[in-house]
């Protein structure tokens, strides 16, 4: 269903009907943050994952393409308890395929680039405008560090804070509010062991809007020129 049906208007519902009781149950939620596109604000969820991160409980996952999605679904069937799987609606090019990236683990984040010089953690779509963030980032000479979370819950502190070490300064992406979602999860995270400057891409606390998704992703900030941008500023605050 829509993300807006189970994470919104059946809250309740699963929060005492499935996690309460910790039903075996996994939630399938499509049509999630603004590249719903001209279905508009009333249909364009940008607050499931605070809103299923913040149940006793539940598992949250967002993968970043195809084969990531057919890997989290195998895995949530076979997770023990509660789980919410988001999937997006537009499409996406493959970046998780290939011997290269660690297998799918529910709670362990996937490590698609090194770097040196800042971390970019993104989630779903924003997976491969991380990517490209980082050859806008290479080009200048700036090495960044990208690593696709694709569960927020439970989120790979042990993967962030050791990159957040290595690099000093983290910068996190996701088509959600910044307010809730993987920015505050990685917040959360690094302020107990590895408190370094992040700066965050995503929603900035507004309602989504009809049009096409293009243009709603320029509208939003949410791009791979916005990443490399917020890299930049994490990195002179380390200074």
């Amino acid at each position: 269903s829509f993300a807006m049906f189970p994470a919104g208007r059946a809250f309740e519902q699963v929060s005492n009907s499935v996690a309460y009781p910790q039903l075996n149950a996994k939630i399938g939620a499509n049509h999630d943050g603004i590249t719903v596109g001209d279905d508009g604000a009333t249909n364009q969820c940008c607050e499931d994952f605070a809103l299923m991160r913040v149940i006793p409980g539940m598992t949250v996952i967002c993968p970043a393409d195809g084969p990531e999605t057919y890997a989290a679904v195998e895995a949530a069937l076979k997770w023990d308890g509660p789980v919410y799987l988001r999937f997006g609606r537009y499409a996406v090019p493959e970046v998780t395929a290939g011997d290269a990236v660690a297998p799918f683990e529910i709670g362990r984040g996937r490590l698609l680039r090194e770097g040196k010089d800042v971390s970019i953690v993104a989630v779903g779509y924003m997976v491969h405008l991380a990517l490209e963030a980082a050859d806008l980032l290479a080009a200048e000479g700036i090495s960044a560090e990208v690593i696709d979370m694709h569960t927020l819950k439970p989120i790979d502190a042990e993967l962030l804070v050791g990159s957040a070490k290595k690099t000093g300064a983290v910068v996190t992406a996701e088509e959600h509010n910044i307010i809730g979602g993987l920015g505050s999860a990685v917040c959360e995270a690094l302020s107990e062991s590895a408190p370094v400057p992040v700066e965050r891409v995503g929603v900035k606390d507004t309602f989504g809007r009809s049009g096409k998704v293009p243009q709603l992703l320029e509208l939003y900030g949410l791009t791979a020129a916005e990443i490399a941008a917020k890299a930049k500023a994490a990195i002179a605050r380390k200074k």
